[in-house]
Formats: C-alpha cells, sequence, structure tokens
C-alpha cells in the first residue's frame, strides 16, 4: 500500500500549506483557526479582514510585501469595504493569482451569489452551517481535502 500523496505532490504526511482566511467575524476565524490547530496543526492560517487588505495581501502590498503566496483562499462573500464577489474579480484579472484555489465559505445560500461566484472562478462554495459541530466538521472537510488529498499548484 502506498503512501497518500501530500499537497505538494508528495508521499507522506500532510505538507504545511498557507490559508489566507478572508473574514471579517471574528467568532468565524476563531473558530475556523480551532478547526485548522485540530485538523492540521501545521497549516499556516493567515487572516485579513476585508477584500481590500486580501488584494493587498495577494500582491505583496500596502504592508504586505513578506506576505508568502497562499496555497489556499478561505473567502467570506459579505464584508465591509470590498466584498468577496470583488475579490473574486480582481483574482480572476490577474494571471499570477488565478491558478490559488479558492474556497468561498459564506452565510449566503443566495443562488445568484453561488451562481456568481463560480462565474468568478471560485473553486468550491460552501454555506456556513449554523451548528458549531457541522462548523467544524466543513472546516475540516476543507481542510482535509486541500491539505492532504489534491495537489496545489506550487
Amino acid at each position: 500500500m502506498s503512501e497518500p500523496m501530500t499537497s505538494r505532490g508528495s508521499t507522506g504526511p500532510a505538507a504545511e500549506i498557507d490559508v489566507l482566511l478572508v473574514e471579517d467575524d471574528e467568532g468565524d476565524v476563531i473558530m475556523i483557526r480551532e478547526a485548522f490547530e485540530q485538523r492540521q496543526p501545521g497549516a499556516r492560517l493567515h487572516v485579513v479582514n476585508d477584500g481590500i487588505e486580501a488584494v493587498a495581501f495577494l500582491r505583496r502590498a500596502d504592508g504586505y510585501t513578506d506576505a508568502p503566496r497562499p496555497d489556499l483562499i478561505l473567502l467570506d462573500l459579505n464584508m465591509p469595504r470590498m466584498d468577496g464577489r470583488e475579490v473574486l474579480a480582481e483574482v480572476e484579472t490577474d494571471p499570477a493569482l488565478t491558478a490559488i484555489p479558492i474556497v468561498v465559505l459564506t452565510t449566503s445560500g443566495a443562488p445568484e451569489d453561488i451562481a456568481r461566484s463560480y462565474t468568478l472562478y471560485a473553486n468550491a462554495y460552501i454555506t456556513k452551517p449554523t451548528d458549531l459541530d457541522d462548523f467544524m466538521t466543513i472546516v475540516g472537510k476543507i481542510d482535509e481535502f486541500f491539505g492532504t488529498t489534491v495537489t496545489l499548484p506550487t
């Protein structure tokens, strides 16, 4: 039996990944951080609170000059200043960023938000569960899939 593939495409335990969490709800940030710490302690979670900070982080501008290129983006849609839809549109226009997988993780289950997110090349769309255990399970599945199952671009 062969060993599982890591997110970097080699065999062995799960690779360390950099995850950019774009989330303005501090409670959700705490739960997501806890879920990652339980499931994949090697994951490095970088948190920004809105789309303007997310774009600055991704482009290594405005105080983020040393920011790593994330292996995965977890993106809320409804945020102040620049929302997640606008972030998706910005990423779509930048060839240096389009290969980064983006999972929309939001409270909105509106069909138009789902359709627009996929039109803007989101890789997955997940409506946040209201139950804490369900929320932790969902984040764990995201972590498992992107942290150990798929091969991410380098």
